[in-house]
């Protein structure tokens, strides 16, 4: 029998979906499942979205232009510039998904055996992006104690060899849901500046951004636009994950020339996807403030219940709808096959992410989840009260002095 390629042998499998068989064979014994492990939102797809498919009166589903139909990308255009980034039309190209962006700006920008510096906790598709692309990730570890601010300056160029070529970020950050500062994105165009490096920045969150903190986006410094690749998403800012549209984004020239040839080898991005995204862009403000305002009052909610369970940590975040926890357990892996195989709380257990799969350093995050906060109140209320029961129980649970330096 013919053998798999090395590169699929590496590839690493996602941590947020492993645990889903075990998932499904807790459904059919008759366990209620709190899903907290996957960005999928609850919220309501905008109207105007969904009548846009709805209403779309085409014949023939035709092939779209490779860069996307140019109409919606004039449209997107003008929806940067309200957040004052200078992108025009031919600095846009649309894809099948935030996913295919960065797997299209990865291509572009690197060679097989260059470096990427990646602060770490990070999505964990960026790991498997960049082994499809033959990249090395260089983590540069970011902690729950200072809620996974950027590390220092110093530390990056600590990391950088002459095999560097980018630097990514997620801004605010899945998984942490942590919302960089200006200064602290001034500080890395320094050291973007000095090392001429790419700067790749997945700003699909910049809707979710709490208490009053300001977004600012790559597309705001200014002397490194041939740096910079911004990459996004409508899945999250309009609950629309399935519609599988993303962009990629860049004022440098060359980096748009290139990114089209892998553009045209996929030939277009969805049609109904483009259709509806187009209309999604006349979304009325009061959508997102009313999101924004029911995320606020979930993230506050799981953040104080968190805090109340013994030994457990959590930060609070400033965007994004996720979180990190530092739990007292041994092996968060098996603390979460555990929930799904063996616990059981009046029925019902809680579904979360294991954060090891969100470090690319081994051993790190042992002993964290990641939590998506994407259910109503009424649902994280359940799933808190089966966390900390759970806690409880737990055959690996750790005594205190253990969870507090485990880091």
């Amino acid at each position: 029998m013919p053998k798999v390629s090395q590169k699929a042998d590496h590839m690493p499998s996602s941590p947020i979906r492993k645990l889903v068989p075990f998932a499904e064979k807790a459904k059919k014994d008759g366990r209620k499942i709190f899903h907290l492990n996957i960005g999928q939102p609850d919220i309501e797809t905008p109207e105007v979205m969904l009548n846009a498919i709805k209403n779309s009166n085409i014949k023939v589903i035709e092939y779209s232009h490779s860069a996307g139909i140019e109409s919606y990308r004039i449209k997107l255009a003008a929806y940067y510039q309200k957040f004052n980034m200078p992108v025009n039309l031919e600095d846009i190209i649309i894809t099948t998904g935030g996913s295919e962006a960065i797997q299209i700006a990865m291509n572009t920008c690197f060679n097989a055996g260059d470096e990427i510096i990646i602060p770490e906790p990070f999505y964990a598709n960026y790991n498997g992006f960049s082994c499809a692309a033959d990249l090395v990730v260089k983590p540069i570890r970011s902690f729950i104690e200072t809620g996974f601010a950027l590390p220092p300056i110093e530390e990056f160029e600590k990391m950088i060899t002459p095999k560097t070529k980018g630097i990514m970020i997620c801004n605010p950050g899945n998984p942490t849901g942590y919302l960089y500062t200006k200064d602290e994105l001034e500080a890395l165009k320094k050291l973007i500046l000095k090392y001429d490096l790419f700067l790749l920045s997945d700003e699909v969150y910049r809707e979710f951004c709490y208490d009053g903190k300001p977004y600012t986006s790559v597309m705001h410094l200014s002397g490194i636009e041939n740096n910079v690749i911004l990459l996004d998403s409508i899945s999250k800012r309009y609950s629309a994950c399935g519609a599988r549209i993303g962009a990629l984004i860049s004022k440098n020239k060359d980096v748009m020339t290139a990114a089209m040839k892998f553009a045209q080898a996929r030939l277009s991005p969805p049609t109904f996807g483009q259709i509806g995204a187009e209309a999604a862009l006349e979304t009325p403000q009061s959508y997102f403030d009313a999101v924004t305002k029911e995320y606020t009052a979930r993230r506050n909610f799981v953040i104080e219940a968190l805090n109340k369970m013994e030994n457990v940590f959590c930060p609070k975040p400033s965007g994004a709808f996720y979180c990190i926890a530092r739990l007292p357990i041994d092996n968060s892996d098996k603390f979460c096959q555990w929930l799904l195989e063996s616990f059981n709380h009046n029925g019902a257990t809680v579904m979360l992410a294991p954060a090891t799969g969100f470090y690319s350093t081994p051993g790190a995050g042992i002993n964290e989840v990641r939590i998506a906060y994407v259910l109503n109140l009424a649902d994280l209320k359940g799933a808190m009260i089966c966390l900390d029961e759970a806690l409880k129980v737990y055959p690996g649970r750790i005594i205190e002095a253990v969870a507090k330096n485990s880091n």
